[in-house]
């Protein structure tokens, strides 16, 4: 579990996500982790404002992997656990993943001819310290119209509607229906490079 592709890593990273999107950002960051899922009730923790909510599921996955981890596994060298979550906001309305092919269907058109913001929230544990460093990252999408075809088609593959928002806007196949994104590849994914290299940073200058 070491922290950099360096041959003397000098800390060591945790991150507590499933996600193959987080999980290839991170290593394309140069990164080695060890990886271990949150296991969480989502759905339980419910918060009115999009910000507020991105943040308390991230703090919550980073209290439910710290409950599995070893004694003492922080003790030899500084470790980081790094956890974070996204929503997806359009019309005002919070869409997290769908929960059918139904709900996948209503955010899609939602979409269509409008706006949305991928709302994320990185959150940096140092497990050596206790400290916590974490931050927002919230790129807008433009989207055109969205045919009736295209969005039957998209949910139909579970692959495209199993992320926040019911749309995986980084699939070649949606690129012709995004008119502009104002922000990143990678915050669109759910880790944003530049913020998570900042609290990787800052946590271990705090150490």
């Amino acid at each position: 579990m070491a922290s950099s592709s360096n041959n003397s890593p000098s800390f060591k990273i945790i991150l507590g996500s499933s996600s193959p999107a987080r999980r290839e950002i991170l290593s394309d960051m140069g990164y080695e982790f060890t990886v271990m899922s949150a296991d969480i009730d989502e759905k339980a923790i419910r918060r009115e404002k999009p910000e507020e909510l991105v943040k308390a599921l991230a703090e919550a996955k980073a209290d439910a992997v710290k409950l599995n981890l070893p004694d003492g596994c922080a003790r030899d060298q500084p470790t980081l656990l790094i956890t974070s979550d996204q929503v997806m906001v359009s019309r005002g309305v919070i869409r997290e993943r769908p929960r059918s092919t139904e709900e996948a269907r209503e955010f899609i058109k939602a979409y269509s001819g409008d706006r949305a913001f991928a709302v994320n929230y990185v959150l940096v544990t140092n497990l050596s310290t206790g400290g916590r460093k974490g931050g927002w990252d919230i790129p807008e999408i433009i989207f055109r119209h969205i045919t009736d075809a295209f969005i039957e088609q998209v949910v139909k593959e579970e692959d495209m509607t199993c992320v926040a928002g019911g749309f995986k806007l980084t699939h070649p196949s949606a690129s012709p229906f995004i008119k502009q994104l104002v922000g990143t590849a990678d915050t669109v994914r759910g880790l944003p490079r530049e913020l998570t290299q900042k609290l990787i940073t800052e946590s271990l200058e705090a150490q």
